[in-house]
């Protein structure tokens, strides 16, 4: 084994495994993803989160997580493996209509559940979902529905099976999940309000308000919805459609993000000398956001020729951080426009080490340290600089960035990505995510077996192998 792992070592170096040794590593990934699969009365149904862990029961992770499933699901879809998937979908939608009541008041319809699990009674095998009521800081996701319907959507291109979505229970569903996301409100931003920890980020790390991941992932089910959902006739005079409502409001929260969430050195030079406390529907400065809230790393820390979307954005507040995965489904999902996607592969580019490291991909840059760090995670001693959702790498995150980086023409920063990935990851046991500015270490508290780290890496492998995969994404 000592001299296996030297070899990954020297290669590595060279920044390529050899095709032998990368079949080993798949095989492994792939011996995780089969001994993950979760069976309820003999049929699979999901992946549970990892295989591995010291107090695995008291982390959850012995459960199927929605968002933790997508890359699985990829996988076994790109296989020919349908049945998982479909029972992953029927399953999800089955335990969203059973607890409907949570903490003392009634689960909005639409909600899905962050988790499930399947236990043994006296009666038998149940299923049981964990809508947030279990999960630190009680927040319900709200990723978990849109990647749900991301996944049919998906599930219904891959295998041609329109059956499945066109059902009156599957209709029903996306409708209730579009009247959620599209109910009235105080609000006039287009994109769509959330709290803290409803996300992949899903402990408190001052992301309430508009995080890019759940507008990107929002604009994602709006793109997809009028491939799935059927149009009902009007039944009052004037009424609107919701379907017609999601093609305005995916227009605007487009338009809406391109805008006021980009950042590059002439949108920044543009911030630096802004005029605040306008007024009037003439103003530049729409929502008064202060150059003096410019932290002093972005200035330098920008490249000329590359930009990102920013992590959040509201009256007189912009989240300058950098968040890899609503950057990474903006590119992979078009949110971005073509230009902007460019330059958000090229900044991973351009800041290699600080992004990519040692271990794909970082989650957040920078990290939160010192006052700042107590005061917006609560001291999460968890989430402590550079490590685990403040900064830490996640091979979860390998996917998307080959996805990004595939689809803007760049398969030589996919591979590149790919092969730092693989030179670590099977040797490390397949961590759940690795600490320091780098990446160069574990994670202190990662789960090892890690189900998405595996399958990160399998459905990445088939993405470069064929990137006509792509074409499966929303579009």
């Amino acid at each position: 084994m000592c001299k296996i792992v030297s070899l990954v070592l020297y290669f590595s170096a060279l920044h390529s495994i050899p095709e032998m040794m990368t079949k080993t590593i798949l095989k492994t990934a792939y011996q995780i993803l089969e001994k993950s699969i979760l069976y309820h009365k003999g049929e699979p149904i999901g992946t549970v989160a990892a295989l591995s862990s010291p107090d695995l029961a008291a982390a959850n992770y012995e459960e199927c997580f929605i968002r933790d499933f997508v890359p699985s699901a990829l996988v076994f879809l790109s296989d020919g493996r349908t049945d998982i998937v479909r029972n992953f979908l029927k399953t999800v939608l089955t335990l969203r209509t059973r607890e409907r009541t949570v903490a003392g008041h009634e689960i909005q319809p639409g909600v899905m559940p962050a988790s499930f699990r399947v236990t043994e009674t006296d009666e038998g095998e149940i299923l049981q979902a964990d809508f947030g009521e279990k999960a630190i800081g009680r927040v319900a996701p709200v990723d978990s529905m849109m990647w749900w319907v991301i996944l049919l959507y998906i599930y219904t291109e891959s295998t041609g099976d329109k059956e499945l979505a066109k059902s009156e229970e599957f209709q029903s569903t996306l409708r209730q999940i579009l009247h959620l996301c599209l109910k009235d409100s105080f609000e006039v931003s287009p994109a769509l309000l959330v709290p803290d920890a409803c996300t992949m980020i899903d402990r408190r790390m001052g992301i309430y308000g508009h995080p890019l991941e759940i507008q990107s992932l929002f604009y994602a089910v709006l793109r997809v919805t009028h491939h799935l959902l059927d149009k009902q006739p009007t039944r009052r005079q004037g009424e609107t459609d919701i379907l017609d409502t999601a093609i305005s409001r995916q227009s605007a929260l487009q338009n809406y993000v391109r805008i006021f969430y980009w950042l590059d050195m002439e949108r920044l030079n543009e911030i630096h000398r802004y005029t605040t406390e306008q007024f009037g529907t003439d103003s530049v400065n729409v929502l008064n956001i202060y150059p003096e809230s410019i932290p002093n790393w972005v200035t330098d820390w920008l490249p000329d020729q590359c930009g990102y979307l920013v992590g959040n954005i509201g009256p007189s507040r912009m989240d300058f951080r950098l968040f890899t995965l609503g950057n990474l489904i903006a590119v992979m999902f078009g949110l971005a426009t073509d230009v902007q996607s460019e330059k958000i592969i090229r900044l991973y580019e351009s800041r290699w080490d600080d992004l990519i490291g040692s271990m794909p991909v970082k989650i957040i840059y920078p990290a939160m340290e010192g006052l700042e760090w107590q005061v917006r995670t609560g001291s999460d001693p968890k989430n402590v600089p550079w490590s685990y959702q403040n900064g830490g790498n996640w091979p979860a995150l390998l996917w998307p960035f080959v996805a990004a980086a595939l689809k803007t023409g760049r398969g030589d920063l996919a591979e590149r990505a790919f092969q730092v990935a693989i030179s670590r990851l099977s040797f490390d046991n397949w961590p759940e995510y690795y600490d320091s500015k780098t990446g160069r270490l574990i994670g202190r508290r990662a789960n090892m077996q890690q189900v998405w780290s595996a399958t990160s890496v399998i459905l990445s492998h088939k993405l470069l192998e064929d990137p006509e995969l792509l074409k499966l994404l929303p579009k």
